[in-house]
C-alpha cells in the first residue's frame, strides 16, 4: 500500500467542541435529538481511522498518476473507484444531511470536521464527493418535489455524481458576462448550448452519471447576473439516454492532479437537455450562491486540512531530525548534535504555524456553531433576533475563513518545507505536494480579492451594521472579562488596541463610499479582511487561553493533558505578541490613503 503521511489533531477537535463552542449544548435535542457527546467521539475517531485506511494510501500517488482523458472520458487514478464506493457504503458524506434525504442529521459542525479530515488525506480526491454533496443541497434547497425525487437519492448515495458549472472561457470571475444560452423547449425543459471551463470533476469515470448544476442566460433574460437561471443537465437524462455534454479537455495542473478540471461543451451537437432548477427564471444567483456559501467554507476547510497536517509532519521531522549542537553549546565543537525543534528559529517557525492552524481552526468551529445554533432555532421555532444574530455572523465569518484560511495554508506549508529544509523540497516527504495543492484554494470559489470585496461592500453594511456591531460586541465583552487576567492581560490589551484599530479602518470605507474615494476600497479591501481575521484568530487563540489557565490549574504536574493546555497558552501569547500587533500597522498604512497603485500609468509597468 502507498504511503500515507496524514495527520491530524483530534484532542484540539475535542477541545473546541467540548471546552471552547460548548456543541453539547445543542445535542440531544432538536434537530439533533439522537446525538449526543459519546457518538460525536466515536464519530471522529472512527472518522479519522477511516480515511487513513482508504484515502491516504491515495493521496501521493494519486499525484503522481494523476487524470488522463481517453475517447472523451476521464480516467481517475488507480484506488479512486475503489475508495468511492467504500465512502459512500460508510456514510461519511451524509453525517448533517436529514433523514428524509436519507443522512443522519447530525450537526453541521461534526461534519465539518470530518470535512478536514477527507480534505486533508487527499484533497484531490475528496473533490468529486464534496461537489456531489454540495449539488444535491441546492436541488434540496430549490427544485421541484419531482426534481428531489429524481436527483437527490442517487447524488446522496453516490450512485451518480454532480458539479457546479459556472467559469466560460471569456469570463472567469465575472459571471455575469456568462453566454451559454437555455431555450425553452414545448416539453418545459431547456435546450442548453455553451461552453464552461475549469469545472473540478467535470467528468470521471467512478460513476455512470454526472449532475451539472449550470449557469445559463434564457434568450429574453436582463444583461449583468440578474439574467442567469440555474439549470440541472445530467450527463445522461434520466431515461438513460446520452445528453450531449463532451469533454473537450482537461487541464494540467500544478497541484491537486487527481481531481479532474475539464472542460465541458453542452449541446455541441443539438442535444443537450436541462431542467430549471425550480420554477422561476432568473433565479440562477441566489440559488448558486446557496451552494457557495457552503463551497467558500469548504475552502477554509480545505486549507486548514493541509496546513495542519503540514504542520504536524514537520513537528514529527524535527523532533527526529538531528543536525547542529545547541544554542548554548555553539563555542564547542564536539558538542552533540540535537533534534532540530531545539534550535530557536525552528521553534519558532513550528509555533508560528501552530497557532495560525489552530486560530483557523477555531474561526472554523466558530461558524460553524453559528449555523449550527440557527438551524436548531430555525427547527424549533426560536427567536427571531437571536436567529439574524448567528446567521450575520456566519455571513460575516464565511469570506475570512475562505480568503485567510487559503491564503494562510499556503504561506504554512512553505514554512512546513523550511522545516525540513532540503528534504522538504523533495518529493519524499508530503509538504511539497502540500504547498502545490493549496494554492488554487485562494483562486477558486471566488478569488480572494472577490472575497474582501464582499467583506468590504456587502458584509460589514448588511443589516444596518448590526452583523458588525454584533461581533465587536462580543470580542468587547471578552477583552472587558479578562483585562485583568493574572498571566493574560497584557495580551488581551493588544486584543483591545487591534480591535480599536479595525473599526476605525472599517469607518474609512463608509467615508470613502460616499466621499468620492470609491477606488480607495479595492486598493486596500485585502488589507483589511487580514486585519479582521487576525483579530478573529488573537480572540480567539486568548479564549482559549484563557481555558487552559483554568484547567491547568486544576490539573497535577504529571497529567498527560499538561502540555496540551500549555501549547494552548503559548500559541495565543506567541500570536497576540507577534501578529496582532500588524492589526495596528496596517490600518495606519490604510490611514495613509497611498495612491501608487491608483496612479501608477499602465505603460510605467513596462521595462
Amino acid at each position: 500500500m502507498n504511503q500515507n503521511y496524514y495527520k491530524a489533531n483530534l484532542r484540539d477537535l475535542s477541545f473546541l467542541l467540548f471546552e471552547q463552542f460548548h456543541l453539547e449544548e445543542l445535542l440531544g435535542k432538536e434537530p439533533y435529538a439522537n446525538w449526543g457527546k459519546d457518538e460525536v467521539n466515536a464519530v471522529l475517531e472512527e472518522a479519522y481511522g477511516w480515511v487513513q485506511k482508504h484515502m491516504g494510501p491515495y493521496n501521493a500517488s494519486g499525484d503522481k498518476e494523476g487524470c488522463r482523458l481517453e475517447n472523451g472520458q476521464v480516467k481517475v487514478p488507480s484506488g479512486f473507484r475503489e475508495t468511492w464506493k467504500a465512502l459512500f457504503e460508510a456514510g461519511w458524506r451524509t453525517l448533517a444531511v436529514e433523514e428524509k434525504h436519507g443522512g443522519q442529521a447530525g450537526p453541521f459542525t461534526l461534519a465539518m470536521m470530518v470535512e478536514e479530515f477527507m480534505c486533508g488525506s487527499n484533497t484531490s480526491f475528496n473533490m468529486y464527493p464534496a461537489l456531489t454533496q454540495g449539488a444535491a443541497d441546492v436541488i434540496v434547497a430549490f427544485g421541484t418535489a419531482e426534481q428531489q425525487a429524481t436527483y437527490v437519492p442517487n447524488m446522496f448515495n453516490g450512485t451518480w455524481a454532480g458539479t457546479m458549472c459556472l467559469t466560460e472561457p471569456h469570463a472567469g470571475s465575472d459571471v455575469g458576462s456568462a453566454s451559454t444560452t437555455a431555450t425553452r423547449r414545448p416539453d418545459g425543459k431547456y435546450d442548453l448550448r455553451g461552453t464552461k471551463i475549469y469545472i473540478s470533476g467535470g467528468d470521471q469515470d467512478m460513476t455512470p452519471n454526472i449532475v451539472h448544476m449550470v449557469l445559463a442566460r434564457t434568450p429574453d433574460a436582463p444583461a449583468g447576473t440578474k439574467g442567469l437561471s440555474l439549470f440541472i443537465v445530467p450527463k445522461v437524462r434520466p431515461d438513460g439516454t446520452p445528453n450531449d455534454v463532451a469533454v473537450a479537455g482537461i487541464e494540467h495542473k500544478m497541484g491537486i492532479k487527481a481531481s479532474s478540471t475539464a472542460q465541458l461543451v453542452f449541446g455541441e451537437n443539438g442535444g443537450c437537455i436541462g431542467e430549471l432548477v425550480g420554477t422561476v427564471e432568473n433565479k440562477g444567483m441566489s440559488q448558486m450562491f446557496h451552494l457557495m456559501n457552503y463551497a467558500r467554507i469548504g475552502v477554509g476547510l480545505q486549507g486548514l486540512a493541509l496546513a495542519s497536517s503540514a504542520y504536524l509532519n514537520a513537528l514529527d521531522y524535527a523532533k527526529d531530525r538531528k543536525q547542529g549542537s545547541s544554542i548554548k553549546q555553539w563555542k564547542d565543537a564536539s558538542a552533540p548534535r540535537v533534534a532540530i525543534v531545539e534550535h530557536p528559529d525552528v521553534k519558532r517557525m513550528l509555533l508560528d504555524m501552530k497557532s495560525r492552524v489552530e486560530g483557523i481552526r477555531a474561526l472554523a468551529v466558530k461558524l460553524t456553531m453559528h449555523i449550527d445554533r440557527e438551524n436548531m432555532l430555525a427547527k424549533t421555532n426560536g427567536d427571531q433576533a437571536q436567529r439574524d444574530y448567528h446567521q450575520g455572523q456566519v455571513d460575516l465569518l464565511v469570506p475570512l475563513l475562505k480568503a485567510y484560511g487559503s491564503d494562510q495554508a499556503f504561506a504554512i506549508c512553505t514554512t512546513a518545507i523550511q522545516v525540513y529544509g532540503g528534504a522538504g523540497y523533495l518529493k519524499d516527504w508530503p509538504v511539497e505536494q502540500y504547498a502545490r495543492d493549496s494554492k488554487i484554494f485562494s483562486i477558486y470559489e471566488g478569488t480572494n480579492h472577490i472575497q474582501a470585496m464582499d467583506l468590504v461592500g456587502r458584509k460589514l453594511m448588511q443589516r444596518g451594521g448590526a452583523n458588525v456591531q454584533a461581533f465587536a460586541k462580543d470580542v468587547t465583552a471578552f477583552v472587558t472579562a479578562n483585562k485583568e487576567h493574572a498571566t493574560l492581560k497584557d495580551s488581551v490589551l493588544v486584543l483591545a488596541q487591534a480591535l480599536e484599530a479595525l473599526n476605525g479602518t472599517g469607518a474609512k470605507f463608509a467615508m470613502w463610499f460616499g466621499g468620492g474615494k470609491m477606488e480607495m476600497v479595492p486598493t486596500v479591501a485585502n488589507r483589511f479582511l487580514e486585519m479582521m481575521s487576525e483579530t478573529v484568530l488573537g480572540w480567539l487563540l486568548l479564549e482559549q487561553a484563557v481555558i487552559a489557565e483554568a484547567a491547568l490549574a486544576k490539573l497535577g504536574a504529571d497529567h498527560h493533558d499538561r502540555p496540551f493546555y500549555e501549547g494552548k497558552k503559548f500559541a495565543a501569547v506567541y500570536f497576540a505578541n507577534n501578529v496582532l500587533p500588524g492589526v495596528a500597522a496596517k490600518a495606519a498604512l490604510v490611514a495613509r490613503e497611498d495612491r501608487s497603485a491608483l496612479d501608477i500609468p499602465i505603460a510605467a509597468f513596462a521595462p
